[in-house]
């Protein structure tokens, strides 16, 4: 299934005084709901593309799970719009305090839960990891270079497991916490680790994004988009990296800029 409706929607189009008819790319929405050992946990409003990803991504970033061993199956049927999901030990509804939740695409969940949640797996992030100015102004070139699904809709976002100097994959979705779960269950599934890696992204770093950051055990941030203060505060506290607004040749450091080669060692004093 794409993550691009196709044919296209008929759409009137207008750019000064010229109007005409065209078939206009959008991206496509998809809810997916989540049965965990025969209970229903969410469903997830996501972009219908590497879906296992997704499930396994997103239960590790609620702790549910750790590993990807802990899942016994899993099954996703794109035509019904389910993943069933069987783990080695079976979890009861009580295990996680809520009922059954619409994860919507773009903001997130209740802040309630996701503090509730994050308390337990956050961790402080130790990577001795470095990057230069120009490695991340490559990175992020490369990142917007790879998607022909935003230069055809413009409808979703980017992340993408990396290197100082090279992409290793990217995923998309019309959600940016769906993007990084995708980027998650990848890395779980294929048992890559977080040492030596970041993460480039296209979306607002705010406090969820950031605490999935840490989940992954990923020390460095490079976003095309802008920041909250919650965000860097955790940043601050957990050891992580955060560069924001990285377009063309301009970007931000906002927390641990000893990472960033090539930085004034003036401008790093307190």
């Amino acid at each position: 299934m794409s993550i691009v409706d196709e044919p296209g929607w008929k759409t009137i189009k207008i750019k000064g005084t010229h109007q005409e008819n065209v078939s206009e790319a959008i991206a496509a929405e998809f809810p997916l709901t989540l049965m965990l050992d025969g209970h229903e946990f969410a469903t997830i409003v996501c972009s219908p593309g590497q879906l296992e990803d997704l499930v396994v991504g997103f239960l590790a970033s609620e702790g549910v799970i750790r590993t990807a061993a802990e899942i016994k199956e899993i099954q996703v049927d794109v035509y019904t719009g389910f993943s069933h999901i069987a783990l080695h030990k079976p979890v009861q509804p009580d295990q996680f305090d809520h009922s059954s939740r619409m994860i919507g695409s773009c903001c997130g969940k209740s802040r309630q839960f996701y503090f509730k949640s994050d308390a337990r797996v956050a961790k402080t992030i130790t990577s001795e990891l470095e990057v230069t100015v120009d490695q991340c102004m490559q990175l992020m070139k490369r990142l917007m270079n790879s998607s022909p699904e935003f230069e055809r809709t413009g409808g979703v976002h980017n992340a993408a497991l990396a290197t100082p100097t090279d992409l290793l994959f990217t995923r998309t979705d019309i959600g940016r916490h769906n993007a990084l779960d995708k980027v998650f269950g990848a890395m779980l599934q294929g048992n890559i680790p977080a040492r030596g890696k970041l993460v480039v992204f296209s979306g607002r770093v705010s406090s969820e994004v950031l605490l999935k950051i840490s989940k992954m055990g990923i020390g460095i941030i490079l976003s095309k988009s802008a920041v909250t203060d919650l965000a860097v505060k955790l940043a601050d506290e957990l050891g992580i990296t955060v560069i924001g607004f990285l377009r063309g040749d301009r970007m931000n450091i906002y927390t641990r800029p000893d990472r960033v080669l090539g930085i004034d060692p003036y401008l790093q004093r307190d």
